[in-house]
């Protein structure tokens, strides 16, 4: 059974009883990597101890990303560089998101009454495909439940590949920095150039091939 509306204020116009999705990405910033977004339809009752993944330690947010994607309806969508190179990250984003919706409709056999998006602005009418009544909210990885659960999946899903990546690419320390711009990935990139899983389209690595 899946939760009810948790913030009427922010999904006044839906009915009692909506079903609620929410929706968080992570790896907009790295230079590496692919940009993940999560959409989570909370269980009854919701796991507890659910806030912004950034603020849980690593052992906590891996327990409750393994009880969300057990108890819950969830959509996971990834989107590699090269595709984030072509549309740029703000578009690959929103079709991550895009994707992410569909996929936990999918999971749940109908649309969602609502979905809320953390950050201020949300994919409808800016990306093809979405067509979902839609509420941005700002810091909602920390105010919406379903927003949190939707970070700790997202997370702890492109960890994992960053993990995994480290393994076939082990110059640039993946495995601590998740493909973030850290003066260790810097370095690594200065000496040894980009991969395949560089995004060309930031500037970092740009230079770098300019300069190779």
């Amino acid at each position: 059974m899946f939760a009810e509306n948790p913030l009427p204020d922010f999904v006044a116009s839906c009915p009692p009883g909506a079903l609620v999705v929410g929706v968080d990405e992570a790896g907009r910033g790295p230079l590496a990597g692919p940009v993940v977004a999560s959409a989570v339809a909370l269980c009854k009752p919701r796991p507890a101890g659910l806030d912004d993944s950034k603020k849980l330690g690593a052992p906590k947010r891996s327990a409750l990303d393994e009880q969300v994607r057990r108890r819950c309806a969830w959509g996971v969508a990834v989107i590699e560089p090269a595709e984030i190179d072509r549309l740029n990250i703000f578009g690959a984003t929103m079709l991550a998101m895009t994707l992410a919706v569909e996929r936990v409709a999918q999971a749940m056999g109908r649309a969602p009454d609502m979905v809320l998006v953390d950050g201020n602005l949300t994919p409808s009418g800016r990306c093809e495909g979405w067509c979902w009544p839609a509420r941005a909210i700002v810091g909602g990885d920390a105010k919406e439940p379903a927003i949190s659960a939707a970070s700790i999946v997202a997370k702890e899903w492109r960890d994992r590949l960053m993990i995994a990546a480290a393994r076939e690419h082990p110059h640039y320390g993946w495995e601590r920095n998740k493909g973030y711009g850290t003066a260790e990935h810097l370095s690594a990139l200065r000496e040894h150039g980009p991969c395949a899983l560089h995004r060309r389209s930031f500037a970092p690595v740009s230079q770098q091939e300019m300069f190779a």
